[in-house]
């Protein structure tokens, strides 16, 4: 089994489009070593890579992206505000996706999945000073790869405290992309660069339903 996130996006989806094996994104190696606030990630871990029922991704009670790894006694957690319902609907599809501006590396090669009736889980972190404008336009690249007509439903990992990412600002740019106008958008899910994350599988089948009124149904049914 596979696991990783953020740079191991690569990896993961192009063995899936040449192999057809499922591979996970989820906890490092190092990840393993956090002392505080590792319970969620650890639960998810744990059902995801031993058993066999469907997984229901409840959000996180509190989250952090302090360096834990610099001072595992000075933490920092914050009250979780739960999934952000942007567009509303129900989906089920193949999972592909990670860290978006690795996921983009892949376009044009021969190791890009087809996105066609996928449901993308899309995770960014901060590279620049000018983080939002690039994740808007790496979205928008994303949008124009072939076949983005078919895509299910968008499912965005939480974004970090640096990354001045609030609700009304992603909303603003989910709302300049008319691509998504018609599809079941969700965001603030646990995975990504923040902490605790969940477990999900490149490759698995996932089943959602998202209601205005912020009720969320994002069950992983394969992996």
């Amino acid at each position: 089994m596979f696991f990783g996130f953020s740079d191991i996006t690569v990896l993961q989806n192009a063995i899936y489009h040449k192999t057809g094996l499922v591979t996970y994104s989820g906890p490092q190696f190092s990840t393993f070593a956090m002392q505080k606030g590792f319970e969620y990630t650890l639960a998810y871990f744990k059902k995801i890579a031993f058993e066999k029922e469907p997984v229901t991704l409840e959000a996180s009670e509190l989250w952090s992206d302090d360096p834990w790894y610099l001072d595992q006694e000075k933490r920092t957690f914050l009250q979780n505000s739960g999934y952000w319902v942007i567009h509303e609907g129900a989906a089920q599809g193949t999972i592909l996706g990670g860290n978006l501006c690795t996921f983009q590396l892949l376009h044009g090669t021969p190791f890009m999945p087809s996105i066609e009736n996928k449901i993308l889980f899309i995770e960014e972190c901060v590279i620049t000073d000018l983080a939002d404008v690039e994740f808007d336009r790496d979205l928008q690249s994303l949008l124009h790869q072939p076949l983005f007509h078919t895509v299910k439903a968008l499912v965005f990992g939480r974004f970090e405290h640096k990354f001045k990412m609030d609700r009304e600002k992603f909303e603003a740019i989910i709302g300049t992309k008319q691509e998504l106008k018609n599809i079941p958008v969700i965001a603030n899910a646990d995975f990504g660069h923040t902490s605790p994350i969940f477990t999900f599988p490149i490759g698995g089948i996932c089943r959602l339903r998202a209601e205005k009124s912020g009720n969320v149904n994002l069950v992983i049914e394969r992996y």
